[in-house]
């Protein structure tokens, strides 16, 4: 029988947890002192970050891929990030948390196209808005048989955004300090394809964002804060 798990604010979505799995480890930030990354610190720590592609061994290579968006924000002197709360009406995935975007399509000019046209369609994201500030990792989704390529954007004012229902149930703003909370993170150890493999949570107040999403948050926050990173 699955191991239940209870932590404050596990969103709706079901997880569906490998037989074996188990508790990981602490935050990568676990007992620094400070607060959360300013725009600055991020831009800084990206232009000396070189992606790379976070391969999986045994795995066979995606089919295709596509591009997220994951836009920033100051305000009130807090950085927020937007996120998405896919619809239930989906065919997979319902309820999952992440970043607006999707597959590349032949007729975008290249990934960084993708993650705009994706954003605009979504959540109404005016496409000349965002200014890239660099590019974390790449990550591969087993599910969704995709590379990812995510690009970190700023936004020069918090934007105003409509939901695409038929994709969207939710846009959440999330400051990245409530990311830095003491409960908030979570790593589980997976036993997947004869590998252990770090899999991390953030409780959110209604919302769990996990999996390939909440791998780019955690890189991103490690990234900022200058702390080492352990997932892989």
């Amino acid at each position: 029988m699955e191991p239940t798990v209870e932590r404050p604010g596990r969103g709706p979505q079901v997880v569906r947890r490998p037989d074996g799995w188990r508790e990981g480890g602490p935050a990568p930030w676990a007992g620094r002192d400070g607060g959360a990354p300013t725009i600055a610190d991020l831009s800084r720590a990206l232009d000396r970050h070189d992606p790379v592609t976070v391969d999986r061994f045994g795995v066979p290579l995606p089919e295709r891929t596509s591009a997220v968006l994951v836009p920033l924000y100051e305000s009130n002197g807090s950085v927020n990030v937007i996120l998405t709360r896919r619809s239930p009406d989906l065919s997979s995935h319902g309820h999952e948390v992440s970043f607006p975007g999707g597959g590349h399509d032949p007729d975008d000019d290249d990934h960084w196209a993708t993650a705009l046209r994706e954003a605009h369609e979504e959540i109404g994201l005016d496409p000349s808005l965002p200014r890239i500030i660099g590019e974390l990792d790449r990550w591969m989704t087993v599910g969704s048989r995709s590379w990812i390529h995510p690009y970190v954007a700023e936004l020069s004012a918090p934007p105003d955004l409509v939901p695409d229902p038929a994709e969207v149930e939710v846009i959440l703003r999330v400051p990245l300090s409530d990311l830095l909370e003491d409960g908030v993170f979570a790593e589980e150890l997976w036993p997947i394809d004869g590998n252990v493999r770090a899999v991390t949570f953030f409780e959110l107040a209604g919302d769990t964002v996990w999996g390939a999403t909440a791998a780019m948050l955690r890189q991103l926050l490690c990234l900022g804060l200058g702390v080492e990173d352990r997932q892989r």
